[in-house]
């Protein structure tokens, strides 16, 4: 037959044509001469295949399974990537066998494309032979369970690696969406302030060529107070706020202030009344209450930019603080976590995800005390597995409910989404590694099987979920004191 332009040529031969080759395959090196007679009579003939380097051997998704010895040359394992490029896995070099995976997982499709590397003269056994190489050969079987438990631990680390990549690009995209806001608006405020300076100077220089009255400082001493004093005026109702913008602009422009419908908003938004301004209209007369509003107002919007570059690093200091929660180190020592701080740093740094689909969080944390004890801290991937899952599931403007609350001995968390919800078929499976029902290329199949295994081993606790059409919880159950590993009993629900 033909891969890819590449020639491969298979014959059924008798095994025993090629029992000295099968000898030196680490299989069969360790076997006796009874067992390995015991093999050529169970299994008589084996697929001989010669291939051509850069010949297909197996396909990925292909169904037929085959369990394989590389008795010339060398094959790797390709893994295919959702942008179209392979990544090689594995290598099958002289005496090496492959193939035994899927056949003992149950793995009904290929996940790889096997490849020779060079010239290669293989040997290939079908599904029920292998069995009963297996069964005849405990040799054989030793050797083979010991490469598929090898490659399965090596596979999972190399996954595992992979499910942290992508968590770790959650995170630094959560990031760069949540400092962007706050680095642009500090960025803006600054350049606006610098504006704002110039202006002032501008205008102290002006009013300083005029000599001021004990009432005239007297009046701007009470204003500069009120104007230095916060940041935000009380809330007004958008209707509220634009009545009174109106008045108190219509006001400055009869009484002669420039820039009247300019500095109007700016006097509003820090809480002036024209009561307040009453004493500058009396102690000031004509350009001097101008010069004095004008100079009030850059003033007061230097004062509002110096806040909002002050909001803008506190938000920028509390994405920082989110992080180091997030990526507390695992060898900490024993403390006290709270488990709402731990779910807040979650969501603040989730915060982007959840705006772009303009999905609402409803938080019920009724958990009291809301604090277990832990050595480190994996509790944030937990989070943020099963947030990051309900935000995918949620329709656009949905809303996500988090609810704590305790029950004796435990602390719970129950994380609710009103997306399709979960197929009662796929229900008994969603913990299972590299189980997934994401599209090909858009998930592991870790994310859920590592958040059951850091809540079940880490913390001794219990993960559960409800599913239906329109709801699915997942509900997790701490322990409020250590408890030992793999202690993951739970109360009654």
């Amino acid at each position: 037959m033909n891969h890819d332009g590449q020639l491969v040529e298979i014959e059924s031969i008798p095994l025993q044509e090629l029992a000295e080759a099968l000898r030196r395959t680490r299989p069969f090196a360790a076997t006796t001469p009874e067992t390995f007679i015991d093999a050529l009579h169970g299994v008589p003939h084996a697929d001989r295949v010669r291939a051509k380097a850069g010949a297909v051997l197996v396909e990925a998704g292909e169904s037929k399974r085959f369990y394989w010895l590389v008795l010339e040359g060398q094959t790797r394992a390709e893994r295919p990537e959702p942008d179209g490029s392979r990544t090689m896995v594995g290598m099958a070099r002289v005496g090496e066998g492959f193939g035994e995976t899927p056949l003992l997982t149950g793995r009904t499709e290929s996940a790889f494309f096997v490849i020779a590397d060079q010239d290669s003269l293989l040997l290939r056994f079908s599904e029920q032979d292998f069995w009963t190489l297996l069964a005849c050969c405990p040799e054989v079987r030793k050797v083979v369970l010991a490469n598929m438990a090898q490659r399965l631990q090596a596979y999972q680390v190399e996954a595992l690696h992979r499910e942290k990549l992508v968590s770790l690009g959650t995170l630094a995209a959560g990031l760069m969406h949540e400092l962007h806001n706050p680095g642009t608006a500090a960025k803006r405020a600054a350049s606006q302030l610098r504006e704002n300076l110039m202006r002032l100077q501008e205008l102290s220089l002006r009013s300083s060529a005029r000599p001021k009255t004990t009432a005239q400082l007297n009046c701007m001493h009470d204003l500069l107070e009120h104007a230095v004093r916060s940041c935000h005026a009380p809330a007004l109702s958008s209707l509220e706020q634009s009545d009174a913008e109106e008045a108190m602009s219509v006001w400055l422009q009869s009484a002669g202030v420039d820039n009247a419908f300019t500095i109007g908003p700016a006097l509003v938004a820090i809480g002036f009344s024209q009561q307040e301004l009453d004493c500058a209209r009396e102690v000031f007369e004509g350009g001097g209450f101008s010069d004095a509003l004008n100079w009030l107002e850059a003033l007061v919007s230097s004062v509002s930019l110096v806040c909002a570059i002050e909001e803008s690093i506190t938000r920028v200091s509390e994405l920082v603080m989110a992080v180091k929660k997030f990526a507390y180190d695992e060898r900490s020592p024993a403390r006290e976590l709270d488990v709402h701080d731990s779910l807040q740093s979650t969501l603040t740094i989730l915060g982007h995800k959840l705006r772009i689909k303009q999905i609402s969080i409803e938080k019920r944390f009724t958990a009291a005390p809301s604090t277990i004890h832990t050595r480190g801290s994996a509790l944030s991937q937990v989070w943020t597995n099963l947030i990051d899952n309900a935000v995918d599931a949620s329709p656009p403007e949905a809303q996500i409910e988090i609810a704590t609350w305790t029950e004796p001995g435990w602390l719970a968390v129950g994380i609710t989404d009103h997306g399709s919800g979960i197929p009662p078929e796929t229900l008994p499976r969603i913990f299972e590694a590299f189980f997934t029902t994401k599209p090909q290329g858009s998930g592991t199949g870790l994310g859920l099987e590592i958040v059951h295994r850091i809540v079940t081993q880490k913390f001794g606790g219990s993960i559960d979920v409800e599913s239906a059409p329109g709801n699915t919880r997942f509900i997790v159950r701490l322990p409020m004191n250590p408890t030992p590993p793999g202690n993951n009993g739970k109360p009654s629900s």
